[in-house]
């Protein structure tokens, strides 16, 4: 039996990563694109349209854009109940996707333009346009990709390979021989650059060679091409062989170029210590903490903080003391879990600013502005509230969980025994409609999630006119000391 691979230390963790997600129909070359991207067999190729079912990650090092994780959908044509069930588990990856690639079958489209003189093509792109939709609603930068255009010539090769489906963006290496220019220069009008600068499409161009009598195809070409026009928009369209890997540097360049301008440019720990500080850290080795192993938001801040050149203590709750009483000064940043606030700050230099690991999330996963603001709905809270507590990880509930018995058993103690609390972990989460019936969100630090899929949740409580918060902020809160903890800035 092969070895499950254990992720190490070094490895960037799936949250960290860019999310690229991969949309488009049955059989449109989904699960060929990835392989052509990554240059490995990683996924599932089969000519029986329904091959991927459940949404697939797979983490990479995508050169020149770094670590990603593509999300290999299923068709969202897929029929059936069970294909109904595969589509919804398709718009849920929506929500964690940074960069968006809809896949459309080239093949299909010029059987269908060329099917009919009523520009069929529109019709055949109208699942590609809702879900291109879905998509831009969520502030998902896009990228088109035209597949299967397998006549395309490879980099230095003659008359083999001809780009029947038009010539490749600025900065290819393939070219085209005249006669396929000639059938093909309506497609080539409506292919972006990798920069993402549309290249302009005529209207009378299509018209003229829509008229052309001698029926060689150009004029379903054209049909094709300002359907696929209409649907791109200002996105970049790139025409590629997943078959014959071409046109796949040029998506690559896409996917570079599309990378939204905040992904990652927070810092965990913002402007909140200098290079070289003294930062003490407050682990407690719980019942909760897995066997072995420091969790995630713990590794990463370490990271960081050996990144800044800064001395990194740590040290249990019980030892909190011990540690301070052996440095030679009072450190300049003190990192608690949150369920330590109260002890910590009783006892911490008053030099020392505060924070723990759950608010530096909330400023590196969400929206801490947003959080802080929805923490003052307490003052507000009766035994009559409803609240969601919404948790990403999906982890067997253990004894004294602070999303199923801390934080509930704190805002009963607070508010009153009837205040009712829902708990919700892993993608679960409930419609807009849904959350209007909630008066409070409180949220996880979201390790486990990309900082969209917090970003979306953030917006859906919005929509819905609900405040949401984070643990560590309502933890803080609670304990009475939000206004004297050091936020991220």
């Amino acid at each position: 039996m092969q070895k499950e691979k254990m992720m190490s230390l070094n490895d960037t963790p799936r949250a960290g990563r860019l999310h690229i997600g991969i949309y488009g129909r049955r059989n449109a070359g989904k699960s060929s694109l990835i392989n052509a991207l990554t240059g490995q067999d990683i996924a599932l190729v089969s000519d029986a349209p329904g091959t991927t079912t459940d949404p697939i990650y797979k983490s990479m090092e995508l050169h020149p854009v770094g670590p990603v994780v593509f999300i290999d959908t299923a068709g969202f044509d897929d029929e059936g109940t069970l294909g109904r069930l595969r589509v919804e588990r398709t718009a849920g990856v929506v929500d964690k996707t940074d960069v968006g690639i809809i896949v459309i079958d080239n093949e299909d489209l010029e059987k269908a333009a060329a099917s009919s003189a009523a520009a069929p093509a529109d019709a055949v792109l109208a699942e590609e346009k809702l879900w291109a939709e879905k998509l831009a609603e969520k502030n998902v930068p896009l990228i088109f990709v035209l597949n299967k255009c397998d006549e395309m010539q490879a980099p230095g090769e003659s008359g083999a390979l001809t780009e029947s489906c038009g010539s490749q963006p600025a900065g290819s290496h393939g070219s085209h021989s005249a006669e396929a220019a000639g059938t093909s220069a309506n497609v080539d009008a409506v292919v972006t650059t990798a920069s993402g600068q549309p290249t302009a499409l005529a209207a009378d161009t299509a018209a003229s060679v829509s008229a052309d009598p001698q029926g060689d195809g150009r004029a379903a070409t054209a049909t094709a091409a300002a359907a696929i026009a209409e649907l791109a928009g200002k996105w970049p369209v790139i025409k590629v062989s997943a078959l014959h890997k071409i046109g796949i540097e040029e998506l690559r360049q896409a996917i570079e170029q599309s990378v939204p301008e905040d992904f990652l440019r927070e810092k965990i720990l913002g402007d909140m210590v200098e290079e070289g500080g003294l930062v003490l850290l407050v682990m407690p080795q719980d019942i909760q903490a897995p066997k072995g192993r420091l969790i995630l938001p713990q590794v990463q801040t370490l990271r960081e903080l050996l990144d800044r050149k800064c001395t990194a203590v740590a040290t249990t709750a019980d030892g909190f003391e011990r540690a301070l009483s052996a440095l030679n000064r009072a450190p300049d940043l003190i990192i608690t879990d949150s369920q330590c606030f109260g002890q910590v700050y009783e006892k911490k230099p008053a030099k020392s600013a505060l924070t723990s690991f759950s608010v530096l999330f909330a400023a590196y996963k969400g929206d801490i502005d947003k959080f802080v603001s929805g923490a003052s709905l307490l003052n507000d809270m009766t035994e009559n509230s409803r609240v969601l507590i919404a948790e990403a990880c999906t982890h067997v509930p253990l004894s004294e969980d602070i999303g199923r018995e801390k934080i509930p058993n704190l805002l009963r103690k607070k508010f009153g025994k009837g205040i009712e609390v829902v708990n919700v972990c892993g993608n679960d989460f409930p419609s807009v409609e849904e959350l209007k019936g909630f008066d409070l969100v409180i949220h996880c630090g979201a390790c486990m999630f990309n900082r969209k899929h917090v970003m979306s949740r953030i917006a859906a409580a919005e929509a819905a006119g609900v405040p949401i918060t984070n643990y560590g902020v309502v933890l803080a809160k609670l304990t009475g000391i939000l206004d004297k903890i050091e936020l991220p800035g």
